[in-house]
């Protein structure tokens, strides 16, 4: 995926934002248009895996796991003047109040993004202080080239966070009892 890029200098919302075409991929920040391109095959690899680990989990259970492209609208307003709404990679959701047709209206409990190097920085700033300031629990920063994870809690409105590697299991916090194999990951 490249670096988002901003397209035009107008300010936008979530009812602008429902009135593009499918194939628009873009993303939402502070009313800026943020272009993503398609992902690349190993994005797509260790994004495929992730999804399936978590979803074999949560078979029969309430919370559901959802794939790119999946509107997550962090700050939800009524009258859809929102400006900020990510796609996420993987998006886990426990409370189903949250959802609707388009997507998540509020904090999903567990957000995974897998980065680029031009992505980065954007996913490790901009997109954690907007997770973090909405009370996503649980926030995950997949590294393809390091073959690392960074997985951020939410302790007391702030982000702690640990270090994985490509040889260990990571325990999700947001759900008891789950742990994700991260050599089956990052093999390929």
């Amino acid at each position: 995926m490249a670096l988002p890029i901003k397209v035009e200098d107008e300010y936008y919302t979530y009812a602008d934002f429902l009135e593009w075409d499918e194939d628009f991929r873009a993303e939402l920040l502070d009313g800026e248009i943020l272009m993503m391109a398609p992902p690349l095959t190993n994005h797509q690899d260790i994004s495929g895996e992730l999804f399936f680990q978590i979803r074999s989990f949560l078979e029969n259970k309430k919370c559901k796991v959802y794939a790119s492209p999946f509107g997550v609208r962090l700050f939800p307003k009524k009258d859809k003047s929102d400006d900020t709404v990510f796609l996420p990679d993987i998006v886990v959701v426990c409370d189903s109040n949250k959802l609707d047709d388009y997507g998540c209206n509020g904090a999903p409990d567990l957000v995974i993004e897998i980065i680029s190097p031009s992505t980065a920085r954007y996913d490790r700033i901009y997109k954690l202080r907007k997770y973090q300031k909405a009370g996503v629990r649980e926030y995950w920063i997949v590294d393809p080239i390091l073959k690392s994870v960074e997985v951020y809690i939410l302790e007391n409105n702030r982000y702690v966070v640990s270090s994985y590697d490509e040889t260990e299991k990571i325990p999700v916090t947001v759900l008891k009892g789950c742990t994700v194999d991260l050599a089956a990951v990052f093999t390929g």
